[in-house]
């Protein structure tokens, strides 16, 4: 290292990113603080006192709405979009990578929702299952089928809504993995295959492992960006709201920390599946390691 002093320009550039990362992430630090509040406490400084009421409180639930059942359905819709956006981006990116007529133009249409605005494409979504929603009314009236009488609504948590979270994590998910492939070296899938491996053989024991890392972190996407959601999901969920939609809604209505407690725990859930993530791509990566280690 040198031991010359430190330039101007050093300084303005570290004075810079630190104002950057409070920027980033003052606003949570914020939240999490409040969200300690005494029982006397409000949504702003100073605090009155220091207590995890709010917390029992929520924990307690039987507030204005219930907040433990959206939590479950964002945990489940981002469970789902996780393990879809995982299988069909990893798909995708082999058929990419073997190449087919009309690729490019597929490839600029999965990734162009990307530039789309998002309440855009949730009113898309919603205007579509309405008009199949009126379809099948219409089929319903015309045929006087019993079974179609009680047809209420086509739009819900594991239709409309996860088709338009797709929307959203799919993209970032093929990039993903069309920069591993790009990455990938054929010549482990020789290898398999000159000594005598199948192809699903290759792909489960060759291909797989090696990119497990790549394929931890497009499940991280999947997840994460599902279950923070709001824009895509707000006119495309159906009757019941995921747990962001209530959030946006209450705060028009709650006047108490108890929704920074709630705001402390969806973080707190982001961040545990960010670490397990992590811990599960070194974890791969150190198991990697040590079979070259011992192969070699």
């Amino acid at each position: 290292m040198s031991d010359r002093p430190r330039g101007l320009a050093f300084t303005a550039l570290a004075a810079f990113f630190a104002l950057y990362v409070l920027f980033l992430y003052g606003p949570t630090l914020t939240i999490l603080a409040l969200s300690f509040q005494g029982p006397q406490g409000g949504l702003t400084f100073p605090m009155n006192g220091v207590s995890t009421h709010w917390f029992g409180k929520l924990w307690a639930g039987g507030g204005i709405v219930d907040i433990w059942a959206a939590f479950g359905r964002s945990l489940r819709l981002g469970f789902v979009v996780m393990v879809l956006t995982v299988v069909l981006a990893f798909f995708a990116g082999l058929a990419f990578r073997k190449g087919f007529r009309g690729a490019n133009a597929l490839f600029a249409i999965a990734v162009a929702s990307l530039i789309v605005p998002s309440i855009v494409v949730s009113l898309g979504i919603g205007l579509e299952f309405r008009l199949v929603d009126d379809a099948i009314n219409a089929l319903a009236a015309a045929t006087g089928w019993g079974w179609l009488q009680d047809h209420g609504t086509a739009m819900g948590l594991y239709s409309s809504a996860l088709g338009a979270h797709l929307t959203w994590t799919l993209p970032f998910g093929l990039l993903i993995m069309f920069a591993v492939f790009n990455r990938f070296d054929p010549a482990y899938e020789e290898a398999a295959r000159d000594l005598g491996a199948t192809g699903a053989q290759t792909l489960r024991h060759v291909v797989v492992p090696i990119l497990a890392p790549a394929l931890v972190g497009v499940a991280l996407f999947g997840f994460t960006l599902s279950f923070d959601e709001l824009a895509r999901t707000s006119h495309a969920i159906g009757g019941r709201n995921s747990l962001p939609l209530e959030l946006q809604g209450l705060t028009t209505t709650v006047t108490t920390p108890e929704i920074y407690a709630l705001g402390s725990l969806t973080t707190a859930v982001s961040a545990l599946v960010i670490g397990t993530a992590l811990a599960a791509s070194l974890l791969l990566q150190r198991r990697r390691a040590r079979r070259s280690l011992a192969g070699a």
